[in-house]
């Protein structure tokens, strides 16, 4: 009988480990705030053979210093930490092959591509078109196929004198602009940066006197942003 209980015990515990970790550690930190220890632990499942190639250990690793990063702390380690977050995002995406992860914490993921959105529009809007080009690039790690992207680092190339560049940015965008059927399932932050996108592009179009370039561009989209008073401002601006 003893025999018996443990070899039971013996299956049910190498059965467990064989499902791997669940990570409620990880959950348990960020719900009580402690993101320091939180970003440690994390970073520790990163690098065990077990856990260095699940999403869920970097989607956390991730939170915690985006976190840190939004808090302004002042400890040298967290210079760099929205960075990082960017680079664990990316990895998670990477290593969740279905899915999974993005769907049940699809908020964070938006939040987040939604921060690094609004960190390039500040930088646009400044303008500083070498520091909006550095994030556009960390964009792609969230999204390689980004339209917006390509567009804004078109723009941003073009600004920085670099207009071979821009225009083979922008040639690649045009065959996939004419191929769209909708916008309707992208997410917020992906339709933003796509309209910023456009809106830049035109501008560069207009100051390179291809003012036609940038009635075309703003007449094949134009139905995807019917609703939004920027765009119909600059449509204004250009086409009527």
């Amino acid at each position: 009988m003893k025999k018996l209980v443990l070899a039971t015990a013996l299956l049910i515990a190498g059965f467990v480990n064989a499902q791997g970790p669940s990570y409620d550690d990880l959950r348990i930190l960020y719900a009580d705030g402690n993101y320091d220890k939180l970003v440690k632990s994390s970073e520790s499942y990163t690098q065990k053979d077990k856990s260095k190639t699940d999403a869920l250990p970097y989607m956390w690793l991730a939170r915690g210093l985006y976190k840190i990063s939004q808090s302004g702390a002042a400890d040298e380690k967290y210079k760099n930490a929205y960075k990082e977050a960017i680079a664990a995002v990316g990895k998670c995406m990477k290593m969740d092959k279905g899915g999974d992860v993005q769907r049940e914490y699809s908020e964070f993921f938006e939040e987040f591509k939604m921060s690094l959105v609004e960190v390039i529009s500040n930088d646009l809007s400044v303008p500083d078109y070498k520091k909006a080009s550095s994030w556009v690039l960390k964009y792609y790690k969230l999204d390689p196929t980004s339209l917006g992207g390509k567009l804004l680092e078109g723009a941003c190339k073009f600004r920085n004198a670099d207009k071979g560049g821009a225009n083979a940015c922008w040639k690649e965008t045009d065959k996939k602009i004419a191929a769209l059927a909708s916008i309707e399932d992208w997410s917020p932050a992906d339709k933003q940066l796509f309209k910023m996108g456009i809106i830049q592009t035109a501008d560069c179009y207009v100051t390179s006197r291809q003012v036609d370039k940038a009635k075309t561009l703003l007449g094949k989209v134009a139905q995807y942003f019917e609703e939004d008073e920027e765009f119909k401002a600059k449509y204004d601006e250009i086409v009527n």
